[in-house]
């Protein structure tokens, strides 16, 4: 996975890829392999050449706020930018019969429904929470009505291009 991390004023290009509990990461031109845990919620450990590091990320209010990380040395604010989705990439599909499809970009886990069938929505509120790759993502309204369905349930593990919700 290929992203951007804007910490303050800096832009760092980062690339990560997971092999069970091994990262390797590449952020600029520096690399790392770790040895990563999450023995709790939103609370990671990192063990990189026998020093391990322990971090709490706070969740998010939405899929627009930066991430704050808390660690030994303090508070930083992080946002993450996934450079296919400023593409034009996306998790809506759009009916002929006016509904649209709220769909997963990325295999998963529904961690939490925000939103329940019959509900009124605005464009662009979270219908879910669904976590990929140890990041919680807000699955957002593409446009306003009303929830119609909702195929999944928390803790369900979905595919890259599930339908999850409909909207009309």
């Amino acid at each position: 996975m290929k992203l951007q991390a804007r910490v303050g004023e800096d832009t760092h290009k980062v690339e990560i890829r997971r092999d069970r509990r091994r990262v390797f990461a590449r952020v600029d031109d520096r690399e790392y392999e770790l040895e990563a845990s999450e023995p709790e919620p939103n609370v990671y450990l990192l063990n990189h050449e026998g020093r391990v590091g322990e971090f709490f990320v706070r969740p998010r209010d939405s899929s627009d706020s930066p991430y704050l990380v808390t660690s030994a040395k303090g508070e930083t604010e992080v946002r993450l930018i996934d450079p296919k989705k400023l593409r034009g990439s996306s998790v809506v599909g759009v009916r002929t019969d006016g509904a649209a499809e709220v769909k997963t970009a990325m295999p998963g886990k529904v961690v939490r429904l925000i939103l329940s069938e019959g509900a009124a929505v605005e464009k662009g509120d979270a219908v879910m929470v669904v976590e990929a790759m140890k990041m919680q993502n807000d699955l957002k309204a593409p446009k306003a009505g009303v929830v119609k369905e909702i195929r999944v349930s928390e803790g369900q593990t979905v595919a890259a291009g599930d339908v999850l919700a409909i909207i009309e």
